[in-house]
Protein backbone atom coordinates (compact mmCIF):
# COMPACT_ATOMS: atom_id res chain seq x y z
CA UNK A 1 0.00 0.00 0.00
CA UNK A 2 1.46 3.26 -0.96
CA UNK A 3 1.25 6.01 1.55
CA UNK A 4 0.70 9.85 0.36
CA UNK A 5 1.55 12.97 1.90
CA UNK A 6 -0.15 16.26 1.58
CA UNK A 7 1.82 19.12 0.64
CA UNK A 8 2.29 21.81 2.98
CA UNK A 9 -0.53 24.24 0.86
CA UNK A 10 -2.97 21.40 0.96
CA UNK A 11 -2.60 21.28 4.86
CA UNK A 12 -2.45 24.81 5.58
CA UNK A 13 -5.76 24.91 3.59
CA UNK A 14 -7.06 22.20 5.73
CA UNK A 15 -6.24 23.71 9.23
CA UNK A 16 -7.78 27.24 8.13
CA UNK A 17 -11.17 25.73 6.56
CA UNK A 18 -11.58 23.55 9.68
CA UNK A 19 -10.71 26.46 11.89
CA UNK A 20 -12.87 29.32 10.33
CA UNK A 21 -15.92 26.84 10.26
CA UNK A 22 -16.14 27.08 14.18
CA UNK A 23 -15.62 30.33 14.04
CA UNK A 24 -17.97 31.12 11.60
CA UNK A 25 -20.47 28.93 13.77
CA UNK A 26 -19.68 30.78 16.74
CA UNK A 27 -20.21 34.11 15.67
CA UNK A 28 -23.58 33.26 14.27
CA UNK A 29 -24.62 30.98 17.41
CA UNK A 30 -25.20 27.67 14.69
CA UNK A 31 -23.64 24.08 15.41
CA UNK A 32 -20.80 23.12 13.62
CA UNK A 33 -22.80 20.97 11.30
CA UNK A 34 -25.12 23.69 10.74
CA UNK A 35 -22.80 26.04 9.54
CA UNK A 36 -20.87 23.97 7.53
CA UNK A 37 -24.23 23.23 5.64
CA UNK A 38 -25.11 26.93 5.70
CA UNK A 39 -21.86 27.90 3.88
CA UNK A 40 -22.30 25.23 1.47
CA UNK A 41 -25.76 26.04 0.95
CA UNK A 42 -24.93 30.01 -0.11
CA UNK A 43 -22.15 29.53 -1.66
CA UNK A 44 -19.53 30.64 1.36
CA UNK A 45 -17.42 27.34 0.95
CA UNK A 46 -16.95 27.64 -2.66
CA UNK A 47 -16.13 31.26 -1.79
CA UNK A 48 -13.64 29.79 1.25
CA UNK A 49 -11.92 27.25 -1.04
CA UNK A 50 -11.43 29.80 -3.75
CA UNK A 51 -9.98 32.57 -1.39
CA UNK A 52 -8.65 30.71 1.08
CA UNK A 53 -5.35 32.00 0.86
CA UNK A 54 -6.18 35.82 1.22
CA UNK A 55 -8.38 35.41 3.99
CA UNK A 56 -6.37 33.37 6.15
CA UNK A 57 -4.10 36.32 6.66
CA UNK A 58 -6.43 38.17 8.16
CA UNK A 59 -8.28 38.74 11.02
CA UNK A 60 -10.90 35.70 12.09
CA UNK A 61 -13.28 38.48 12.25
CA UNK A 62 -12.75 40.16 9.03
CA UNK A 63 -13.07 36.07 7.67
CA UNK A 64 -15.81 35.44 9.18
CA UNK A 65 -17.61 38.65 7.61
CA UNK A 66 -16.34 37.99 4.52
CA UNK A 67 -18.39 34.35 4.11
CA UNK A 68 -20.96 36.19 5.66
CA UNK A 69 -21.01 38.87 2.81
CA UNK A 70 -20.98 36.01 0.30
CA UNK A 71 -24.01 34.03 1.64
CA UNK A 72 -26.20 36.87 2.49
CA UNK A 73 -25.62 37.61 -1.29
CA UNK A 74 -26.44 34.26 -2.33
CA UNK A 75 -29.99 34.67 -0.47
CA UNK A 76 -28.68 33.69 3.18
CA UNK A 77 -30.49 34.90 6.18
CA UNK A 78 -28.48 35.20 8.65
Amino acid sequence: METKTLDKETRNKIRFVTFIIPEFARTYKMNKQDAYFYLKKYGGLDYLYKCWWALHIDNPFWAVRDLYKVCRSNGGYR
